[in-house]
């Protein structure tokens, strides 16, 4: 086979190097562990990238899709946690990073009737690697029904409720369940989401709600302070976002802090 150009090894004059560049939005099975079922299958959304020096014009695409294929038919956590030091040395690289983004299913019953249903939550796993450090963060994006406390103090009849979208990253000192910070966050909320309610679950949960009232401040203070408080958690970021009902905006808030758990 003759020799052909190598364009992305030219010198580029610009004198501009890149933060990230690589592939994104690359669809893969994957493979993980399950606290409910001990093995669930789903199909993983991946991005994985690394810098670029200044002199370099290009990186090589193929090599990340090989470092991706190269762990086989299906991914699972190992296999990603393995990956960023596998692209520094592939691409000669000083930082590498990869994200996965997957649905996650977890089998709900109904608090009443016990009729079982899916529910399905985000997850994404971020590494990073920068030479001989690697940064692991595991998110989970936990739907929930939060109600109003101060719609509650001044109606007559009833008070407005809303579903709302937590976002919830720890970095920890050893591996987390994703079932372990689902629970930590639906604990905090006016009540959890269920996929399957007949008419006696939906009177327990709305009066659950009814009785458990949070603002999204509440929402976000009380997961802080059960992050705050688990052994295994080092750092955490908690968003929350109200779909509101009865406003033309949503309710937003963040809390970001380390634990001092080295």
């Amino acid at each position: 086979m003759p020799t052909l150009k190598d364009t992305q090894n030219e010198r580029d004059e610009r004198c501009i190097a890149i933060d990230r560049v690589g592939v994104k939005d690359v669809r893969f099975p994957l493979r993980i562990r399950d606290r409910d079922q001990a093995t669930q299958h789903t199909v993983a959304t991946v991005n994985m990238a690394v810098d670029l020096p200044h002199h370099y014009k290009g990186t090589h695409m193929s090599r990340f899709i090989e470092v991706l294929h190269a762990h086989g038919r299906e991914l699972t956590v190992a296999g990603i946690a393995a990956m960023p030091r596998e692209l520094l040395a592939r691409l000669h690289a000083r930082k590498a990073h990869v994200e996965m983004r997957f649905p996650y299913f977890r089998a709900k019953r109904a608090p009443v009737s016990k009729a079982e249903g899916l529910v399905d939550y985000g997850v994404i796993f971020e590494v990073n690697a920068e030479e001989e450090s690697i940064d692991y963060v595991v998110t989970v994006e936990v739907p929930v029904t939060t109600l109003c406390p101060c719609s509650k103090a001044i109606s007559e009849r009833g008070a407005h409720n809303q579903r709302g979208m937590v976002t919830f990253s720890v970095r920890f000192h050893q591996p987390v369940w994703i079932e372990d910070l689902i629970e930590l966050v639906e604990a905090c909320a006016s009540s959890e989401l269920y996929s399957l309610l007949k008419r006696p679950d939906e009177k327990a949960v709305t009066e659950r709600a009814y009785d458990n009232p949070v603002f999204v401040e509440d929402l976000v203070r009380s997961i802080a302070q059960k992050a705050s408080a688990h052994e295994l958690i080092k750092w955490f970021r908690v968003e929350a976002v109200n779909f509101e009902s009865i406003h033309n905006h949503n309710a937003w808030a963040v809390i970001e802090r380390t634990t001092g758990k080295e």
